[in-house]
């Protein structure tokens, strides 16, 4: 199945270059992954996982070892952003 994958801020930094430009990668996935699958895949730190959303909903950090993705869900990670 393939999800559209983002990542915003620095959080970008855990993309492959081709990704960078358009914020977003397009993953193959199989049946049954888990959010949390995917941020272990591309091993982002937990603690930076702010605001993680499925098609523009809130999951929280509770659920997402087992809320497991569908065709054609995008997936958005955002960290904890700070302000001056």
């Amino acid at each position: 199945m393939k999800v559209t994958f983002k990542l915003f801020a620095m959080l970008q930094d855990y993309l492959p270059a081709e990704a960078k430009k358009d914020n977003a990668l397009v993953l193959e996935l199989a049946e049954g992954t888990t959010i949390l699958q995917v941020i272990e895949r591309f091993a982002l730190p937990l603690k930076s996982c702010h605001l993680v959303l499925v098609d523009g909903h809130f999951v929280p950090p509770a659920e997402r070892a087992a809320r497991a993705l569908k065709e054609g869900e995008t997936l958005a990670i955002w960290p904890p952003i700070a302000g001056g």
